[in-house]
């Protein structure tokens, strides 16, 4: 095979028109095992191929590229720094973006071997050419770059030449392409700092620039700002850094005066957003103990007619009310909590379909008590919580399941799965008639991931410690068969001659 690859290269080398041999090389090194074409190409150069990149005829640039992907994801990373600088540098200049795209790779590829890292941070054009791909107008390009960068960051000599070096001024510089260029530089940024304390810290020059974006003129920016620093938000030496910065109680005060501020609506939802993500990370009550206003307005948003802020509002409760502690706090508020569970029962039903399946997310959240949560206290506050949709809620949720939209029968069975793993929940539902029929028949549940979500809900039901002494050994023994069959079981139908007959 090694002499089959030589010499199709010496005809690519020969002829003006090189696409058949292009496909006759592309075809051969696709047969060869991954396992044993690093030998084949080791040794061996290809400056035939990267050569033809340089043309106007698309097929042949394409042809190249899939053909040098094999050649170089061959190789290791320390080869591919070592070897093909050159052609790298020349690749994150192509005016073709696959072109690009395969040199960004290899560079990303180079944060799997130390010895490669170094060897890349050390050519400052390689490393500039990179940075400069995050101002492309391709997006592809510029997350590639963006991804590439990520990655050699995890190296402390990374950190160092990128965001205290030389390469800092390229980075700088960049940012001041366009404000979308300046995002994906602050994104890098962000997903960098959220590795770790140290991170963060050779991070720390451009993040002040991104909280001082914060309190820009421009709310649309200001609204980008809150999304990224929300991101940071998610780790606890992101939350320690924010605190120290005074940017949480900075938000704090612009969700107290949003009322009076007719461009709320743009950045208000990020606020939440970021309130909610801080609850979950930290502590839901002690975030809502030191900002009151944050819960307060979630339920503000819930009853708003704006049905992005009620979807923002459902989001955020069903974050909360996922653990124990949230749930805890949201039942402490009373008359207010469940106020906004009616609200969310009518919506259910009755609103638009996005927001009726955001509501039964919601309810499926709300309602979820792992087995070691199933205290006395918290399965009659669940069952409390699920008696609040209706008279019959059983039914109400089976009867939101029947209708035409795939996602709303799906949600309905999820909210099903999470009362499934407790005993109240398995009491309603055998005792409401024709449930444990629905949940038998498989004709209800046609998509894939209707029967996935069918297939959780059995398993839910026969998890649970007391699901035999509340549903009964015959509907056990359904469930079993319905369980060992598998989520995508078809009866098999007997066919009937009818003119034999």
């Amino acid at each position: 095979m090694a002499s089959t690859i030589e010499s199709l290269l010496e005809a690519i080398s020969d002829t003006e028109d090189p696409i058949e041999e292009l496909q006759c090389l592309k075809t051969a090194l696709s047969s060869i095992p991954a396992s044993s074409l690093g030998n084949i190409v080791s040794g061996r150069r290809f400056e035939p191929i990267f050569s033809l990149l340089y043309s106007d005829e698309r097929e042949q640039v394409e042809l190249c590229v899939e053909i040098l992907q094999h050649i170089l994801m061959a190789c290791s990373p320390l080869q591919v720094a070592q070897d093909y600088r050159v052609e790298l540098q020349a690749g994150l200049k192509h005016p073709d973006s696959n072109v690009k795209i395969l040199a960004l790779t290899q560079v990303g590829r180079m944060a799997d071997n130390p010895d490669a890292t170094v060897e890349i941070l050390n050519s400052r054009n390689v490393m500039g050419s990179v940075i400069h791909s995050i101002e492309e107008e391709n997006m592809t390009v510029a997350k590639q770059a963006i991804q590439a960068l990520s990655r050699l960051s995890r190296s402390p000599t990374c950190l160092e030449k990128l965001f205290r070096g030389e390469l800092l001024t390229v980075l700088k510089n960049v940012m001041t392409v366009s404000d979308i260029v300046r995002y994906r530089v602050y994104e890098l940024v962000v997903d960098v700092a959220t590795m770790g304390l140290d991170h963060l810290s050779f991070c720390q020059v451009i993040l002040n620039d991104l909280i001082a974006e914060l309190t820009g003129d421009d709310v649309l920016i200001r609204a980008t700002a809150i999304e990224m620093v929300t991101i940071l938000s998610r780790c606890g030496h992101g939350q320690k850094f924010l605190n120290e910065e005074g940017v949480i109680f900075k938000f704090s005060n612009m969700i107290k005066g949003a009322d009076e501020d007719p461009f709320s609506y743009l950045y208000l939802p990020g606020l939440v957003k970021f309130f909610g993500n801080l609850a979950t990370a930290r502590s839901p009550q002690k975030v809502c103990e030191d900002y009151p206003v944050f819960l307060n307005k979630v339920f503000a948003m819930a009853s708003d007619a704006d049905p992005a802020m009620v979807g923002v509002a459902l989001d955020t409760l069903g974050l909360l009310g996922s653990t124990v502690e949230g749930k805890q706090v949201l039942q402490k508020t009373g008359e207010n909590f469940k106020s906004v569970l009616l609200r969310m029962s009518q919506l259910s039903t009755s609103g638009a379909t996005e927001l009726r399946v955001r509501c039964l997310e919601a309810f499926s959240q709300l309602l979820t008590l792992q087995p070691e949560q199933q205290t006395e206290d918290l399965l009659a506050l669940t069952e409390t919580w699920f008696c609040l949709l209706s008279k019959r809620p059983v039914d109400t949720i089976r009867d939101i399941s029947t209708q035409p939209f795939p996602e709303l029968h799906c949600g309905a069975l999820r909210v099903f799965s999470a009362i499934a793993a407790q005993s109240w929940g398995q009491r309603m539902m055998v005792n409401t008639p024709g449930f444990m029929e629905f949940v038998l028949d498989r004709s209800t549940s046609r998509s894939k991931e209707a029967k996935d979500a069918k297939f959780e809900l059995v398993g839910a039901l026969l998890t649970s410690s007391t699901a035999t002494d509340v549903l009964g050994s015959h509907n056990i023994i359904a469930l079993k068969s319905y369980q060992n069959e598998g989520p995508y079981h078809v009866s098999a139908v007997a066919a009937v001659d009818m003119e034999g007959a």
